[in-house]
C-alpha cells in the first residue's frame, strides 16, 4: 500500500472512525485507487439501524477525491477544501454494503478542471462488482490570505 490510512487523514478533514479509507494502492496526476474495509464495521458512523446502504458509497468516493486533491496539488495554498455541489449518472448497482465480505476498491478520475471546480468519474467496487458509479463536480474554497 503506498498510503495508509494515517497519511490520508493529514489529507481530508475527516479523522478516525469517519475517515473512511483504510489506504491508497495507487494514484498519478489523474487517477487515485483507494481500499477501504470499514464498510464491515460495526461501528461505521453512516450505518442506520445497522444496515449500511449502497448510497453511503458516495461518501467513499467524495473522501477519494479529496485524497487525490491533496496528493495531486489540487488543494495548493489557494483552495484549502472542497466541497461535492452535484452529482450525476449516479448508479447504484445494489442495496447494502455492510453485508458484502470483500473489501470496497474506490476509483476516482479527474475529468476537468481549474482553480475553482474540479470534476470527477468514480466508482465503488468489491470483486468484480460495481457497487455504485457517477460524476462528481466538486467546487474549490478559496484559502484565506
Amino acid at each position: 500500500m503506498l498510503i495508509d490510512r494515517g497519511q490520508i487523514e493529514t489529507l481530508i478533514p475527516h479523522a478516525n472512525p469517519m475517515c473512511l479509507l483504510d489506504g491508497v494502492i495507487h494514484w498519478d496526476e489523474t487517477r487515485i485507487r483507494c481500499v477501504s474495509q470499514s464498510h464491515r464495521d460495526e461501528r461505521n458512523p453512516l450505518r442506520n439501524r445497522g444496515r449500511l446502504n449502497t448510497i453511503c458509497s458516495l461518501e467513499y468516493a467524495a473522501q477519494a477525491m479529496a485524497v487525490h486533491g491533496g496528493l495531486a496539488g489540487t488543494f495548493d495554498r489557494r483552495s484549502k477544501s472542497g466541497y461535492l455541489v452535484a452529482v450525476r449518472n449516479l448508479r447504484c448497482h445494489t442495496e447494502r454494503i455492510d453485508t458484502l465480505t470483500g473489501d470496497l476498491v474506490v476509483d476516482a478520475e479527474r475529468l476537468l478542471g481549474d482553480e475553482r471546480r474540479v470534476v470527477y468519474g468514480f466508482s465503488v467496487r468489491s470483486g468484480e462488482k460495481d457497487l455504485l458509479t457517477g460524476r462528481a463536480v466538486v467546487v474549490l474554497e478559496a484559502g484565506r490570505e
